[in-house]
């Protein structure tokens, strides 16, 4: 004796609407979430450029001096060339290496002296260019 058991399948309508309705939500959710991921970024980008900033203002007090623009961020990790600043340097002054942007580009630095002495911090933002508008904005730190 036979049971014919009845096979029942989704049609092509049927999975068509499915499909649609997935797009749909895909279209509407996925750049929410994905403008979350690039604006954290932002905020680690800005938290790196406190925590050289530290580090910086660290070396300047051992040395007496911020690195020049020449001897840039390495000089956080290794005893510069300068006299007095190798006599001086008690680094390094970060865990591991010199950390990159949230968008893994170098951070850019460079010392200016103007009676006083300034640095100034910046990441050149999601495009990696200067200037630039929303996540290409350049982020920057001064002293």
């Amino acid at each position: 004796m036979f049971v014919k058991k009845s096979q029942r399948g989704f049609t092509m309508i049927e999975l068509l609407v499915v499909l649609v309705i997935l797009g749909l939500m895909a279209g509407f959710i996925g750049p929410r979430v994905l403008g979350k991921g690039e604006t954290a970024k932002v905020g680690t980008t800005k938290t790196q450029l406190k925590a050289l900033k530290s580090a910086l203002q660290t070396y300047k007090l051992d040395v007496g001096e911020y690195p020049s623009t020449q001897e840039g961020l390495q000089a956080l990790n290794s005893s510069p060339e300068s006299s007095k600043a190798k006599q001086n340097w008690q680094g390094p002054y970060l865990d591991g290496k010199v950390p990159q942007d949230g968008w893994g580009n170098p951070f850019q630095y460079r010392r200016e002296a103007h009676g006083q002495e300034d640095i100034t911090l910046i990441s050149l933002g999601a495009d990696g260019k200067p200037g630039g508008e929303g996540l290409d904005a350049d982020l920057t730190l001064g002293d």
